[in-house]
Parts: C-alpha cells; structure tokens; sequence
C-alpha cells in the first residue's frame, strides 16, 4: 500500500473514531435530543442480535430506517418513555476500517455499556459490536448506518434508549 493511501486510510480513521467517540459522549451525557444529529437523512440505525445477523434475519430490537424515525424515537424517548432513571457509559474500542463501498467507508468498533441505575451497583448492560457507513459530509462525518450488534440473546431490563 502506498504511503499516501495509508495516510489518507489513517485520517478516516481518524474521522470514524471521532465520530464514535462524541456518539457515546452525547449518549452518556443523556443529550438524547442531539443524537439525530449523528445521521444522514437516509440513514439506517438497528439494535440487532448477533444471533439474527448471523442467521441474516431482519428482526431487530430497535430499527429506524430513516432520520426522520429517529428523531421521534429522540422525542418518544425523552416525553413520551417512562423508565427508570439511569446512567450510562460505553466503552468503545477497536476502530477499523473495513473498506470502502458506494462512497461510504465502511467501519466496526466493539462496544461494552455499563449501567447504573439508581441505589444499584453497576453493572453490564450490553456488549457488542459497532457496523456502520460513515459518509464524509461539508458538516462532518455522518453515520449512514448504524448497526448495534449484541453478542448476548437477552437484554437485562427495558431498552428504551439507543445503544
């Protein structure tokens, strides 16, 4: 590879991990209102179980298929959801690029989510892996899509908010 494919592969990469990073940042500061703000209007976000992209079957725990459905599950989250309150973290590791496909690079990260809810000890929400396409826009980098795989095929308690 030459040494300037490489450069070129390290700044998306570069671009993918900064992405990532202020994605979980916004989850975890519970600033669910800006969390469309991470996707093109065409973009794709589903919380999937590993078991169902193995099987390639379709049926996913949380799936928009637009921005426009991921802005009212934002608003159904924060005025019409009632749960528990609670804390969350993510961990995110492991940034690659995979390829590159119809002018989106293609990326997969792994993701462990701590939760703590109130009067609770910590504990393991979910643990995964990240698929998406990050499409490079004049407003920065854009998911495409997005993909939460968990690895697990239960969920410990209610998944009211995005992964």
């Amino acid at each position: 590879m030459e040494a300037a494919a490489v450069k070129d592969l390290a700044a998306v990469r570069q671009e993918a991990q900064e992405l990532l990073d202020a994605y979980v940042e916004c989850l975890d500061d519970d600033r669910v209102e800006e969390w469309p703000d991470f996707f093109n209007d065409n973009a794709t976000y589903k919380v999937i179980a590993r078991e169902n992209v193995e099987r390639n079957l379709p049926i996913a725990t949380m799936s928009c298929t637009s921005r426009g459905m991921i802005q009212d599950r934002a608003v159904a989250i924060r005025k019409a959801s009632v749960f528990s309150p609670r804390y969350l973290r993510h961990i995110v590791s492991s940034v690659r690029i995979v390829g590159e496909e119809n002018g989106a690079f293609l990326l997969h990260a792994n993701f462990a989510v701590f939760q703590t809810m109130q009067d609770e000890d910590t504990k393991v929400f979910m643990v995964g892996k990240y698929r998406a396409r990050m499409v490079l826009t004049a407003g920065g980098p854009k998911f495409q899509e997005l993909l939460a795989i968990y690895d697990s095929s239960q969920i410990p308690g209610l998944l009211a908010i995005p992964i």
